[in-house]
């Protein structure tokens, strides 16, 4: 499955239609990391869903790679002002994953997405449902390195990428929200690159 989101306007079409206001299209992938990137061997690599689903799993890296692929082709763009346009990225879907896990109960209204460094960043549901999110391993059909957050990260390219956390290690749906590591430090809470959602004070610097 390919699915292209906002602002792809396809072979053709002006970059410039593609960027969000504030960015710049570039053609290398920057690494930004805050802290060391860890180096996590998939032989420890495990992702837990649990909070409010049905049945809380965990899946080992061989498990994980058993399930059902998606490809998206889409545009990323980050909040340091950078967006790299037609990606192709593959993994699993969250859709496939949350429905692994017995599907949601009604109290799942946000995911919180932790990484193997424990850091969070937070999501409301209806952001990774219908296609939207990946659990991603590969981008340009290669497997994602360290520094791009492999073996697997968070993929949710409708927002500004912090939200895309990589070295995904748990999801957990919660009723209420919880601002993560970047939001409590300034971010925005929501982060739609469209609407230059970059901090939670933003209006304040016009």
């Amino acid at each position: 499955m390919t699915v292209i989101n906002k602002g792809f306007v396809g072979k053709g079409g002006d970059s410039h239609k593609r960027l969000p206001p504030g960015q710049t299209e570039v053609i290398q992938w920057p690494v930004l990391t805050y802290g060391p990137t860890p180096k996590i061997d998939t032989e420890d690599w495990t992702l837990i869903i649990d909070g409010a689903v049905n049945t809380p799993l965990t899946l080992n890296w061989e498990d994980f790679n058993k399930l059902a692929k998606t490809q998206l082709t889409t545009d990323i763009h980050c909040v340091t002002r950078w967006s790299r346009l037609g990606m192709v990225w593959d993994g699993v879907s969250l859709d496939d994953l949350i429905g692994l896990a017995g599907g949601l109960t009604p109290k799942a209204k946000f995911v919180i997405a932790t990484t193997f460094e424990g850091y969070t960043t937070n999501l409301p549901v209806q952001d990774v449902l219908n296609n939207q999110a990946l659990v991603a391993t590969h981008a340009h059909n290669e497997p994602l390195s360290a520094e791009h957050g492999g073996p697997a990260r968070l993929f949710v390219p409708h927002l500004y990428f912090w939200k895309s956390a990589k070295w995904i290690h748990r999801l957990t749906f919660v009723e209420h929200d919880q601002p993560g590591f970047w939001e409590v430090n300034g971010y925005h809470n929501y982060g739609d690159p469209w609407k230059e959602e970059r901090y939670s004070d933003y209006a304040h610097y016009y």
